[in-house]
């Protein structure tokens, strides 16, 4: 079988399947130039907050008599309470003896509001931390990071790893220096014998660079029908997993603290199953007959290639040894629009098969299904523009190597190195997670699609999440998804529902607006997002029980909204939240939006 990158420009997305089955045993490449977001993990905290209701004595307050049943509460849970302060809103701050996870400092504070009557709320005084943003100047255009409707949730994930300590091998084209990755690229190896296919004048050697793939009409058994330019697909791979960031300069990598071991297997037309089997053994720190050793053993493969035809005995044997050895292997499903099952390696057990969605968070048409599939993540779909593609290093030279650039690209080719970045995350947090622990977690993690995205695996690789999981941290269990029910036009109408929830809602017309109707307990804080779908932009407003607005948010197309109300009384209250055309698309389809209250 031979392989071939899979995608590369959209005009040559069909092109590199055709290869594929015409060159019999060789492989593709998987991408190349062309054509609601999990709850966060609190930290843990040593304080909480005690508001008492307005009219009791500061003065008793002060002297601890008000805090002896919040000091029995703390002592029934194995800890000393001492009050620190009187803060804002006359709130009364409380040093616990011993810092605590965030979910038993809660229920000290529902204990406290129990057992006293004069408590209005009690909660945790949570510890808040900066999050972290690149300052990489393009890192605005890489949507796929941090967009709530499609992105992997990424800077959340960074508070937490960058993937330090991990080795990620990129079998493909090879790599070009790009002064926005190569610090982090490791000495690697050209794995091609076939000199025709190198197009650099050697068989196998320790240069892994990239000379440049372009090809001839004609020259790969017939194909291509016309001549072709480089793609420098391993170089654009190799920037979505691990990009120098925070450089003040180009983009970022998802894992950028990561190091990339380059595996050259793929050039003029393709590669062959031999070499990329060689590859797959080496990266993972086995021995290939007449190769040095591999001082950098990587426990990541990232595989953007395939072919037509079930997986072959060499390709699984050779996953089967990376495996062992604690590798985990991921590979694109493909671009043919066709079951996952029918292409290689993306059907071979054990590896993590990706799919892609677009920026809208649906399948991309180009992209592979069906139950071999894992998870899905940004390949990026630039049928409408190329900014809603994947950005990342490239090189401008249309045969030979040119100066550094940046391109978008879409192909299951980009989404895969998603996927390979999440793990190195995962793995710098807890490297004793075998490759099938990483897949499960992989998919317990991932969050449901925004759209249509038939059997496109569990979900959209959640980086956040993924990397909690790693770390032991379970996430919150998912809020109910209800449908919208009109009629729902106005106060009157609004639409009962019950918090946390997700709901799935349409704007039908320019004129409608949707109502929901939830109920707040007293000292609970009522927080309401709005995703609406990549192509409008929808508002977010809530009143309070009277119709009198006591929130807005009024971002603009793309930026998801959100509302906090802190329900300062005395007892439950009623909030209307709604949602308000502005502009954009509307109807049963093109209107969709998710509205989630938590």
């Amino acid at each position: 079988m031979s392989s071939t990158p899979w995608g590369r420009a959209a005009h040559r997305l069909a092109l590199g399947v055709l290869v594929g089955a015409t060159l019999g045993p060789q492989a593709v490449l998987a991408g190349g130039p062309g054509g609601a977001t999990a709850v966060a993990q609190a930290s843990p905290t040593d304080r909480l907050i005690v508001k008492y209701r307005d009219g009791t004595g500061a003065a008793a307050a002060q002297r601890g008599l008000l805090h002896r049943a919040a000091q029995d509460a703390a002592l029934r849970r194995g800890v000393q309470l001492t009050p620190l302060r009187i803060g804002v809103f006359e709130a009364h701050v409380m040093r616990l003896d011993r810092a605590l996870a965030h979910a038993d400092v809660q229920a000290i504070a529902r204990d406290i509001m129990a057992s006293d009557p004069e408590v209005e709320y009690a909660e945790p005084d949570r510890v808040l931390h900066p999050q972290f943003a690149p300052n990489d100047t393009q890192y605005g255009q890489q949507w796929h990071y941090f967009e709530a409707t499609a992105g992997i949730n990424l800077p959340e994930a960074w508070d937490k790893s960058t993937g330090s300590g991990v080795v990620v091998a990129v079998l493909d084209t090879g790599y070009r220096p790009h002064a926005d990755l190569a610090a982090n690229v490791l000495p690697g190896y050209d794995m091609i014998m076939d000199t025709f296919i190198a197009s650099d004048g050697t068989a196998r050697d320790n240069d892994a660079r990239d000379p440049g793939d372009h090809v001839l009409a004609g020259a790969c058994g017939g194909l291509p029908l016309q001549d072709e330019t480089s793609s420098w697909h391993g170089t654009h791979v190799a920037g979505t997993i691990a990009a120098v960031s925070n450089n003040a300069s180009g983009v970022a990598g998802v894992a950028f603290n990561a190091k990339i071991l380059p595996v050259r297997v793929l050039g003029r037309c393709g590669g062959y199953m031999s070499d990329i089997a060689a590859g797959i053994v080496w990266a993972s720190g086995g021995t290939v007959s007449g190769l040095p050793a591999n001082p950098n053993a990587a426990r990541v493969i990232n595989m953007s290639l395939g072919g037509g035809g079930a997986c072959d005995i060499t390709s699984q044997n050779a996953i089967n040894l990376a495996r062992g050895r604690g590798t985990v292997v991921v590979v694109a499903a493909g671009n043919s629009n066709d079951d996952a099952a029918n292409y290689s390696p993306a059907s071979c057990a054990g590896v993590v098969t990706v799919a892609a969605v677009t920026r809208s968070g649906g399948k991309a048409y180009y992209s592979n299904y069906g139950a071999k599939v894992a998870v899905a993540a940004p390949g990026g779909e630039m049928l409408f523009g190329t900014a809603d593609g994947v950005l990342s290093t490239l090189n401008a030279g249309a045969t030979t190597p040119g100066s550094d650039t940046y391109a978008h690209c879409q192909g299951t080719s980009m989404a895969t190195p998603h996927v390979a970045g999440v793990v190195a995350l995962m793995l710098s947090k807890n490297a004793s997670l075998t490759p099938d622990d990483v897949a499960a977690k992989l998919k317990a993690t991932a969050r449901p699609f925004p759209s249509t995205c038939a059997q496109c695996g569990a979900g959209i690789v959640n980086a956040s999440a993924a990397v909690d999981a790693a770390m032991g941290i379970n996430p919150p269990p998912p809020p109910p998804t209800v449908a919208e029910v009109e009629p729902d036009n106005s106060l009157g109408t609004a639409q009962a529902v019950t918090r946390p929830v997700s709901i799935a809602g349409a704007i039908a017309s320019s004129s409608d607006n949707d109502y929901f109707r939830v109920s707040v307990a007293a000292g609970q804080r009522l927080t309401a997002t709005l995703v609406s779908n990549i192509w409008s932009d929808y508002n977010l407003y809530v009143y309070n029980a009277s119709g009198t607005e006591v929130g807005r948010s009024i971002n603009t197309t793309g930026a998801p909204d959100t509302v906090l109300v802190t329900n300062a009384g005395g007892a439950a209250a009623t909030y209307y939240v709604r949602v308000r055309y502005y502009l954009g698309l509307t109807g049963g389809v093109d209107g969709k939006y998710t509205l989630s209250l938590n």
